[in-house]
């Protein structure tokens, strides 16, 4: 098959386009729940981290979320004054901000346990399907990573 130049170059051709409108749609699908839990997505996704263990520092969130301190610093700041962490110098180690549940954000844990399920019906996915999904964009996510370390 002889492609055309300039045929590489069309949208619908470019997969960076495809993950990007998926991730964007996925998001919306999230907004109307995360709302009522007074979260945005990537806030969503830092409290997603510290609540399977807390405290976490900067640098530790921000790798597990593909995130450098610079985009994390002011989404930890919008979290703190709403309540939900606090953030505090290691007193072991000066250079690293621990990043702590407040008892707010403990007790959200509870509320944003209707996010996965809404999603799911949203998606209407079987589980199958689902798990599939996360595989591709787990092999996806290393082939990235790998690309991106070299």
């Amino acid at each position: 098959m002889n492609v055309d130049s300039d045929d590489v170059l069309r949208l619908d051709r470019q997969i960076c386009f495809r993950l990007y409108a998926a991730s964007n749609l996925l998001t919306r699908l999230y907004r109307p729940v995360l709302t009522e839990l007074g979260l945005t997505y990537p806030q969503y996704l830092v409290m997603l981290t510290l609540w399977e263990s807390a405290p976490q520092s900067v640098g530790d969130i921000g790798e597990r979320l593909y995130l450098d301190s610079g985009t994390l610093t002011p989404l930890l700041k919008r979290l703190e004054i709403a309540g939900l962490v606090s953030r505090e110098r290691d007193t072991a180690d000066e250079r690293r901000v621990l990043v702590t549940l407040t008892k707010a954000g403990r007790a959200l844990k509870q509320q944003a346990k209707k996010v996965p399920s809404t999603l799911a019906r949203g998606l209407n996915l079987q589980p199958p399907q689902v798990m599939n999904l996360r595989k591709t964009v787990d092999d996806m996510i290393g082939v990235l990573l790998s690309s991106v370390q070299d």
